[in-house]
């Protein structure tokens, strides 16, 4: 494997990268399912067709080569040194894998640099100087937001590469207000913004996935393989739109199941079967998404090393919470102060592991999960005197995996063993 790239925020580490892990075979056995209902599961959309578009995919060769999209623009190195004030530090928004992302201002109609505030306001990426990797995700984003059009994602204005200097001009504002700072969403710091309500929560992960929904419906499809709560950024209408695909991957085309590719990602976020095997699915984009709705209702991180032992691994300490369904609600996020719905947040509970299922063809869709979340009631005022889902047995008619598959006996969150 090659050299991991790691970056602090908040003071915790994370890494671009993972090393494999050799593990066993093991997880849920499939025998335990037959006793389970299952929740009514609304069919996929019927013109997906409409989103699909065909996409290039990054490839060796001079930069110039790589940029199929006439409509961004080049910059010069020049023109973005002035409209961040030549990357002052009073213009720097963060630090990830890439490298520093400055504020800057740009004529909305020509994209030229103008004085700060009175034009719109980008993020511009400056990508760190050293290592190779860099430099492939680099080329990643501007190959894939350079073709995506989609509400949920983010704008990709145009590029620089100058030198060995390269950089990304972003669209990340409305009403010239840049996005809040993406990990403060959920996880405000000290002094920070105040936590995000359920109805807003709720608001977040459906916008969210319909990003990842649109990604998977692509022609071929993207895997975007770094799903984690500081890359969706929000405005300040908390519209939620997903950035940083340094680490997106066309998916497996015609007969192939899969793209077996070096393992990359987040700590906490990433697919057991992806780390152990290599082998990349749009289900890996399914597990992480499991992992931000269970952040969503607990108020956890995936990896909190601040914490015990026991409780550090956001998902490990999960599954024994809800073995008893009393529980969920002991270990909902207590800076909702009990203001969400009781169902809602049992059914966000369910999905999140059927998300997170250790066999990768036992997890749903994403489009399957758009429709599911976008059901789901966002105050207490729609709970129905907190009913929770009918037991009565449906099955699944268009195939797909079962989910939100709740036992006859013990917990409606947890599979029979």
């Amino acid at each position: 494997m090659g050299n991991c790239l790691g970056y602090t925020r908040n003071g915790a580490k994370h890494s671009r990268c993972i090393q494999p892990q050799i593990q066993t075979p093991g997880g849920s056995k499939e025998g335990s399912r037959s006793s389970c209902i299952t929740y009514p599961l609304p069919p996929p959309p019927q013109h997906i067709s409409t989103y699909t578009q065909k996409l290039q995919s990054p490839s060796p060769g001079h930069v110039n080569e790589m940029i199929f999209s006439p409509h961004l623009k080049s910059f010069t190195l020049n023109e973005l040194m002035y409209a961040t004030r030549h990357f002052c530090d009073d213009y720097l928004l963060g630090e990830g894998g890439f490298g520093y992302v400055y504020k800057g201002w740009l004529n909305k109609e020509t994209l030229t640099p103008v004085e700060s505030g009175s034009g719109m306001a980008v993020a511009v990426k400056k990508l760190k100087p050293e290592g190779f990797q860099g430099q492939k995700e680099w080329l990643s984003e501007i190959t894939y937001l350079g073709q995506l059009d989609h509400p949920n994602l983010v704008n990709l204005l145009g590029f620089c590469s100058d030198g060995e200097n390269r950089l990304l001009v972003i669209l990340v504002a409305t009403h010239n207000q840049i996005f809040v700072c993406p990990q403060n969403w959920l996880f405000p710091i000290l002094g920070g913004a105040q936590p995000l309500s359920w109805a807003l929560r709720l608001k977040v992960v459906v916008e969210a996935a319909r990003g990842l929904s649109f990604l998977h419906a692509s022609e071929p499809k993207i895997i975007y393989r770094d799903f984690k709560c500081s890359n969706i950024l929000l405005d300040m209408d908390y519209n939620a739109k997903l950035s940083d695909f340094g680490l997106a991957k066309a998916g497996p085309t015609g007969d192939l199941t899969h793209v077996t590719t070096q393992v990359m990602g987040t700590q906490g976020y990433t697919a057991p079967e992806y780390i152990a095997t290599g082998r990349l699915t749009t289900k890996c984009d399914v597990f992480s998404f499991g992992i931000v709705l269970l952040e969503l209702i607990t108020g956890r991180r995936a990896i909190d090393k601040n914490r015990i032992v026991e409780e550090r691994k956001l998902l490990e300490w999960v599954r024994p919470q809800l073995s008893d369904t009393k529980r969920l609600f002991r270990i909902m996020d207590s800076k909702l102060e009990g203001k969400y719905s009781r169902r809602g947040a049992y059914i966000v509970a369910n999905l999140a592991l059927q998300c997170c299922h250790p066999i990768a063809k036992y997890r749903p869709l994403m489009c399957e999960i758009v429709s599911i979340l976008e059901k789901i009631p966002s105050s207490s005022r729609a709970d129905s005197l907190n009913k929770m889902p009918s037991s009565k047995s449906q099955t699944n008619t268009n195939g797909s995996s079962p989910i939100l598959q709740w036992p006859s006996q013990g917990s409606p969150l947890m599979p029979q063993k």
